[in-house]
């Protein structure tokens, strides 16, 4: 009877602690067909709201308005960047941002270096709102995907490549 309980208990409490963790998921693709590495940032869509309600004044609207999809999507442009092993900036442009279902997507490019043995990144959208966020992000198309995760006091962060 008591383990009966148990379970219960933990699948009443089950969806309060749904979506607990704040993170992000950040695919940076190295696109040899359109020579460019290519950032896909994607959020939570409920993070968003919660986010845009702490950075801006006013009424605000991610889902619907426009221009307040821009203001955060200039937000987390901010608070991203790559740079090569060496220290070089790789300017970033933006592409542009949606709402897909749950989420919430930026996305920003840049063309892909001559001779890139691996890069930096600073990843530190949101996580100066929560402390405790956690950003993933995943670098593809130069070998093995490599993950980066951006937690606590984490500011830059690198990704090395296999020689091909």
């Amino acid at each position: 009877m008591r383990i009966l309980l148990i379970i219960v208990g933990l699948l009443i409490a089950a969806p309060s602690m749904a979506h607990q963790l704040k993170s992000s998921v950040t695919t940076v693709l190295f696109n040899k067909r359109t020579n460019n590495i290519e950032l896909m940032h994607r959020f939570y869509l409920h993070d968003t709201e919660h986010a845009v309600a702490h950075l801006f004044k006013g009424k605000i609207d991610i889902i619907s308005n426009k221009i307040d999809q821009q203001r955060f999507a200039k937000y987390v442009e901010s608070h991203v960047a790559l740079q090569t092993l060496n220290g070089e900036p790789l300017p970033l442009n933006f592409v542009g941002a949606q709402v897909d279902g749950k989420f919430f997507w930026v996305y920003q490019e840049a063309p892909i270096p001559v001779k890139i043995a691996g890069i930096k990144m600073s990843n530190g959208a949101l996580r100066d709102l929560w402390p405790s966020q956690v950003n993933m992000v995943n670098v593809e198309g130069q070998g093995k995907i490599k993950t980066l995760n951006f937690t606590q006091d984490d500011t830059w962060l690198e990704a090395r490549f296999e020689q091909q």
